[in-house]
């Protein structure tokens, strides 16, 4: 399959700040470009906006100033819809609104030939829904560029249930004949970014929702030992507090209201109040002049432990002994007597006994423990959430405290909630991804691929399963769900089947 002419016309139809990304990633691929909006003289600001952007980018030495004035040559504006005539593909980013967008779709086939390949660049509705109304519904599927469109190098391409394939393969090569990274997915709610990153949100809420840590507390734990470039609440923040929700919402009653995502509550009296983040001044953080970042829930300083003796293996916390042994701590090895289906625990001078968090609550293990959370990499991490039970000593909590910091790590001491932070949020995520994939949505490498530059993760889901192990995010969900049996933290069938064959 190949990609569409250049010299082939690429129209786009709304002018906000999506349809002036998308349209500017045409235009410096090589398309004449005309841009439509039914706002009168919005079109002609669009590509005055789109000149002054790519003027900076020539002062910035990004684009050579004869591209820039080839470009400015074939950006056009058209009156009306009849000016889209003769493109070889039409991309709207108007309205989401269902009735809207399928009303603009039948006008634009009394415009454009039958060979013009139609695009919507929706990230809520149904492609299949809104290519429901033409005529020809097989030239018709999703392009969902991620704001802002011109930095963003991720497009799903999403195929309704009428897209023909040679329509979706068309739309595939010429995404990547533009530069940007294409990744093809089926018309499920959510396609692959919006669906499977729910939990990393959902997850953090429902920790402090429980009342285990604080925003500030749950994202310094996100981005210093789960790798996250940013953690969820200031996340939400940044993109709105409503479009958020929205998102998730949507996704939640596309799917029938399915408990896996289920919105938060929290996050719903957010944005009732009107604090939608950064653009309102106020969201989880305040951003009003001279407002000061609340800090993280931070362990004071507290001795080393001059040993700790380890028992079995800590697993996907296996490097955790290296560095307790380049920090100068003795480290005694003790096998005899410790069967292998045991969990690896390090046992503190005072007694006490540190274990990885797996999805259970600390109480459960017996007195005198202390759990930490998973980290992406326990070398590059720099902080550690520890969780103790309500009969855990305090001097077994200073020890385990004092060992993590000799580490050079910053420790939050957090509740007992099963999973902790880092360690539930991404087994779900992980799950979710499993799950996409059996049914069908897109493969494990476009997956990969879609998340860790779709939103930026640190790894994709099926790369994390790989490291942490085929069963780990199993075996995490289901004790998860074993105490809080809701459903919302239920393993799929798909992960399920995974685990159980990877064991064989």
């Amino acid at each position: 399959m190949t990609a569409l002419d250049l010299n082939s016309p690429v129209a786009v139809v709304g002018t906000g700040t999506m349809g002036q990304g998308i349209a500017q990633v045409a235009l410096v691929a090589g398309h004449p470009v005309r841009l439509y909006d039914a706002a009168p003289g919005r079109a002609g600001e669009a590509a005055a906006g789109i000149v002054s952007r790519l003027d900076r980018l020539v002062e910035k030495g990004r684009l050579p100033a004869a591209d820039r004035d080839a470009a400015r040559g074939r950006l056009e504006t058209a009156e009306s819809l009849s000016g889209l005539a003769g493109c070889g593909l039409v991309v709207e980013a108007v309205l989401e609104r269902l009735d809207v967008k399928q009303q603009l779709f039948r006008d634009l086939e009394e415009v454009v030939g039958e060979d013009c390949l139609l695009a919507t660049n929706t990230s809520s509705l149904s492609v299949t829904a809104v290519g429901g109304a033409l005529r020809l519904p097989g030239r018709f599927v999703g392009l969902h560029f991620f704001n802002p469109a011109p930095l963003m190098p991720l497009v799903e391409v999403v195929s309704g249930a009428a897209t023909d394939p040679a329509s979706a393969g068309r739309a595939l090569e010429t995404v990547r004949a533009w530069g940007r990274t294409p990744v093809a997915c089926a018309d499920q709610p959510g396609f692959v970014v919006n669906r499977i990153a729910r939990p990393f949100y959902a997850e953090a809420f429902e920790v402090y929702e429980t009342g285990a840590a604080d925003p500030a507390t749950i994202d310094a734990v996100l981005r210093g030992s789960g790798g996250f470039r940013m953690g969820a609440f200031e996340l939400t923040d940044l993109i709105g507090q409503d479009v958020n929700e929205a998102v998730t919402r949507s996704v939640w009653e596309s799917f029938f209201q399915d408990v896996r995502f289920r919105p938060s509550l929290a996050q719903r009296r957010l944005v009732e109040s009107g604090r939608l983040g950064r653009k309102t001044g106020r969201g989880w953080y305040s951003y009003e002049e001279g407002a000061e970042r609340p800090e993280p829930r931070t362990a004071a300083a507290e001795e080393a432990p001059g040993h700790v003796t380890l028992l079995g293996d800590l697993g996907p916390a296996a490097d955790v002994v290296g560095l307790i042994r380049e920090a100068g701590i003795d480290v005694r090895v003790e096998d005899e007597g410790f069967a292998p289906e045991e969990k690896g625990r390090l046992v503190l001078p005072g007694g006490g006994t540190l274990v990885l968090a797996d999805g259970e609550t600390v109480g459960e293990y017996g007195p005198d423990l202390v759990s930490f959370d998973l980290a992406l990499d326990y070398r590059a991490a720099t902080r550690i959430a520890l969780a103790a039970a309500p009969v855990t000593s305090p001097d077994t909590l200073a020890e385990a405290v004092g060992l993590f910091q000799a580490l050079g790590k910053k420790v939050s001491v957090v509740g007992d909630v099963p999973g902790m932070i880092v360690a539930r949020t991404v087994a779900r995520i992980i799950d979710l991804a499993f799950d996409a994939v059996a049914r069908g949505v897109a493969g494990e490498e476009d997956v990969d691929t879609a998340m860790r530059l779709g939103v930026n993760y640190p790894l994709g889901p099926f790369e994390w399963s790989r490291r942490l192990g085929d069963d780990w995010a199993y075996g995490v969900l289901d004790a998860v769900h074993e105490r809080e049996p809701s459903g919302r933290c239920a393993p799929s069938l798909a992960l399920l089947r995974h685990a159980f064959t990877a064991a064989k």
